[in-house]
């Protein structure tokens, strides 16, 4: 039996076959968690790679002050749109509700209201109010557990940023364990491995956001919208999110949108969506995707197709990192291995 345990721990392939096996299980069971592990994931990966961005320039500026003022200029941009755009948003919301009511109280509603009750039975019209309640109080449901993750996940983040030196000192320990170093070592090389394919993801969609906010910004300019920079930056951070920003980023517009030129103006908005979401789904996120993670165009779409299907939004974030991070286990591609790549293709 001790033989056997052994000749497991020796055998590095088989051993990290059950680890990885045992992280994936650990993770189906924490999947209720998966948002909340995700964001703190990508909040902490962004700091710290600022932190570090900062350093090189100002190498004796200390890490702790770096991250202190990141969060707190992060507080001041969330509660300065909070308390200045957010009334905005409520006041174009109120004007749209106070809009409709009047239509349906004028002769033109009136007259629409009598149409549609003469080919629709009162039956439908119940059921397509209760289904329309439903959907209100599900949205309003979602958008408060999104929250919650994001206050979460901001929090583990700074906790984690906060004391960079010594969670890395404190982590250390653990691959000097006795009986487990084994597993830790494994972890740790899973883990490394999946942070670089995030990595060059993350960097993907940056790139895909400014190119969403350019050209979101180009079409708001010929509208003659209002407050372009607040605008600029508002969808700038919706289009962090892949695809679903994009689609979000259309409430607020046709808000505005509405509030200077009316239903045209929304209607304008919401085609020029559709394009740079059918832009970005069909073209950005393959063609940045494939140049970052040296994968060809159609294994990264295809990619993107199946993890979106198989894990919705989260899938578009974590499919390529998940399908790069494979053929790098699998010994298929090496991450960062470009230059050997070439010389062997010579």
């Amino acid at each position: 039996m001790v033989n056997a345990w052994h000749r497991f721990i020796d055998n590095v392939p088989l051993r990290r076959f059950a680890v990885l096996a045992l992280l994936i299980w650990v993770l189906y069971l924490m999947r209720g968690m998966l948002s909340t592990i995700l964001l703190t994931f990508i909040f902490t990966y962004i700091v710290v790679h600022w932190v570090r961005f900062v350093q090189r320039w100002i190498p004796r500026l200390p890490s702790l002050l770096v991250v202190l003022a990141t969060y707190v200029v992060l507080i001041a941009a969330v509660y300065f749109a909070v308390t200045k755009y957010l009334p905005l948003l409520i006041n174009e919301i109120i004007k749209m509700v106070n809009s409709v009511l009047k239509f349906y109280q004028s002769q033109d509603g009136s007259w629409l209201i009598k149409q549609l009750n003469h080919y629709i039975s009162a039956s439908t019209v119940t059921a397509q109010v209760k289904h329309g309640i439903n959907l209100a109080f599900s949205t309003l449901t979602s958008l408060t557990k999104m929250a919650v993750t994001f206050f979460m996940s901001f929090i583990l983040s700074f906790f984690y940023t906060v004391e960079l030196k010594q969670m890395y000192s404190f982590s250390r320990l653990f691959l000097t364990s006795d009986l487990f170093s084994w597993l830790f070592e494994d972890i740790y090389f899973f883990g490394k491995k999946f942070v670089n394919t995030f990595g060059v993801v993350l960097e993907a969609q940056f790139f895909i956001a400014l190119c969403n906010t350019a050209l979101t910004m180009i079409c708001l300019m010929f509208m003659h919208m209002p407050q372009i920079l607040a605008l600029a930056l508002m969808v700038f951070i919706f289009s962090l999110v892949p695809v679903a920003g994009v689609i979000i980023s259309l409430i607020p517009l046709s808000m505005v949108g509405y509030s200077v030129g009316g239903i045209r103006d929304v209607i304008y908005i919401i085609i020029m969506i559709i394009a740079i979401h059918a832009l970005e789904s069909y073209v950005l996120n393959p063609k940045f995707m494939s140049s970052r993670t040296e994968l060809p165009i159609f294994y990264t779409f295809v990619v993107l197709l199946v993890s979106e299907k198989l894990f919705g939004t989260w899938g578009l974030i974590v499919g390529v990192p998940i399908f790069t991070f494979l053929l790098d286990i699998m010994g298929i591609k090496p991450i960062g291995n470009k230059k050997a790549t070439e010389k062997q293709n010579e």
